[in-house]
């Protein structure tokens, strides 16, 4: 699945994984999904409102990025994934906070304006 080009949401994969989140001083929200996951397409639209609406959030630009999890069983593995979806928060490339499972946008707000 291509993302729009116009996306502000990154498509992260197991090669670029590492440059783009663990060696990125800034926040990282990085949403670990599958094209199979109901509850995953729900959470789409919620990651390009994130990109925006924290663009110039403090502490630095929030970087928002999907991984698929079946095509990236590297990463997948090495993030401990046990569900779908999970968004973890990264901060110079060190994980703040984790969440299983979708959420209402009001939830996901309130999840990263507790750790920026």
């Amino acid at each position: 699945m291509a993302t729009d080009v116009d996306s502000p949401v990154l498509e992260l994969t197991d090669a670029n994984f590492q440059a783009a989140v663990r060696e990125t001083p800034g926040p990282v929200l990085v949403d670990v999904w599958a094209s199979w996951c109901g509850p995953c397409r729900l959470m789409a639209p919620l990651m390009t409102w994130a990109a925006q609406a924290y663009a110039a959030a403090a502490g630095g630009a929030l970087t928002v990025g999907k991984l698929e999890a079946d095509p990236n069983p590297l990463t997948r593995d090495e993030l401990k994934i046990q569900g779908l979806p999970t968004l973890i928060l990264f901060r110079a490339g060190q994980e703040l906070a984790r969440h299983e499972g979708a959420m209402a946008q009001s939830q996901l707000k309130a999840f990263l304006d507790a750790h920026l």
